[in-house]
């Protein structure tokens, strides 16, 4: 059962949401109960800090806890201050009034509990034979363990849904994995994601990485259930309270209604502007994902964002190393790469787009170019173009659809697709 309120004309009202929550939640029981929340970090577009208040308000008398998990992925972590503009509230020392607010930490090994392991076998029949490697199931310890043990009787997942990069759509069950999984189950499903390719993935619900995320997270002992959130822009659109897969499933519906946007024909150029929650070019890159798909064969995506000075906080120096290169450059070239971590490689391959990788010469299918605060020399080491961002007039790229020039002001959650694309998928298995 998802209970459910849409309106895809307008936003909805706080006495709407306030409705479809309470009827949603109360048909769980959690009356008493340990409740842990987790939610999106700062670089989704949903009104977190709304719902940090209605939860507060519909269980905090009810539940004898109700804490929040940032689902961080290999994001750095928050501090109080990101975190109470995240939840629109005070934050001291990681509580927000009595509710603890916790950061996914990926790189603390004290972290995780290794809840089982999905094998080989499992794994290549998931992924079309893609992979075969057992891949072991680490998850943040908050969520219980294999003997058994759960900190919390029952976890609610708050978040968006948006066409996503690797796993087709975000949302659901992808807030476990990767959103606080460990490394291992993170890299496997990343690299699956580069040899499907982003454009074959992207904004499409069966994949073969949803399948790995779904099988990875059913080894969660505690009980969850999902509040997934469909945005169009800044506006909150759909809310769905169920089961993780059911209300998932729902949600994607609709953001494939509102967050996928069909052109009649390829463009040659896009300019895609970067809102500031996009701190690097690891976050940033949404804005080459979203557009890829959209862009003519020998076209460029220019990247505007002239607030990022950074590649990435947490992965830059490996990235420094390899640079961005298409998924065939790393393939043919595996026993130079395999030791670098394979959510890094998978960034590279779904930033620098499609191409091919022949007789030693890489050929990818269109251009990437930064106008952003990065400079001249690091964007040609890391084999990516340069653009003077101080040279980008806005207006100068504005209504230029006919001449196949594409300026979008916000880049980075709306997913472009030229009609009659549905072929791509196929291509790219």
């Amino acid at each position: 059962m998802v209970d459910t309120i849409i309106n895809a004309e307008h936003g909805l009202s706080d006495t709407e949401l306030h409705e479809v929550l309470a009827k949603g939640l109360g048909r769980l029981d959690l009356e008493g109960r340990r409740v842990l929340v987790v939610i999106p970090d700062g670089t989704r577009t949903a009104p977190i800090g709304l719902f940090f208040g209605l939860l507060g308000d519909l269980l905090g008398s009810k539940v004898e806890a109700l804490d929040y998990l940032i689902a961080l992925g290999t994001h750095p972590p928050m501090d109080d201050a990101a975190k109470g503009r995240l939840l629109e509230t005070s934050v001291v020392e990681g509580m927000a009034g009595s509710s603890r607010i916790f950061n996914h930490r990926w790189e603390v090994p004290e972290t995780f509990a290794t809840l089982g392991t999905i094998p080989a076998e499992e794994v290549a029949a998931a992924t079309d034979g893609k992979l075969e490697i057992d891949i072991d199931v680490r998850l943040n310890q908050l969520v219980g363990d294999a003997e058994g043990n759960m900190p919390y009787d029952h976890i609610l997942v708050c978040g968006p849904v948006f066409p996503h990069e690797v796993a087709g759509f975000s949302g659901g069950n992808k807030y476990f994995v990767p959103g606080i999984a460990g490394q291992e189950v993170i890299d496997a499903t990343h690299w699956v994601g580069a040899l499907v390719t982003s454009r074959g993935l992207i904004g499409v619900r069966e994949t073969p990485v949803r399948r790995l995320i779904e099988r990875a997270a059913s080894f969660i002992p505690t009980q969850s259930s999902l509040i997934a959130l469909v945005m169009h822009g800044q506006d909150l659109r759909g809310v769905f309270v169920g089961g993780m897969e059911e209300a998932w499933r729902e949600a994607t519906e609709l953001s494939a209604e509102l967050d996928i946007v069909w052109v009649d024909r390829p463009f040659k150029r896009v300019l895609s502007v970067m809102p500031e929650m996009y701190d690097d070019l690891w976050t940033g890159a949404k804005g080459m994902y979203k557009l890829e798909p959209a862009v003519a064969d020998g076209g460029e995506v220019v990247i505007y964002a002239p607030h990022i000075t950074e590649v990435s906080y947490v992965h830059g120096r490996y990235l420094d190393q390899i640079g961005y290169h298409v998924r065939d450059y790393f393939v043919a070239q595996w026993e130079k790469f395999e030791h670098i971590p394979w959510g890094v490689l998978a960034h590279s391959t779904h930033l620098r787009g499609d191409g091919t990788f022949m007789n030693g010469v890489e050929e990818p299918r269109i251009r990437v170019t930064l106008a952003t605060g990065i400079p001249r020399e690091r964007c040609e080491a890391i084999g990516l173009g340069y653009l003077d961002p101080d040279r980008v007039d806005l207006e100068e790229w504005a209504d230029r659809e006919d001449e196949g020039i594409l300026l979008v002001r916000r880049a980075g959650e709306q997913l472009y697709r030229v009609k009659g694309d549905d072929h791509i998928l196929e291509e790219a298995k």
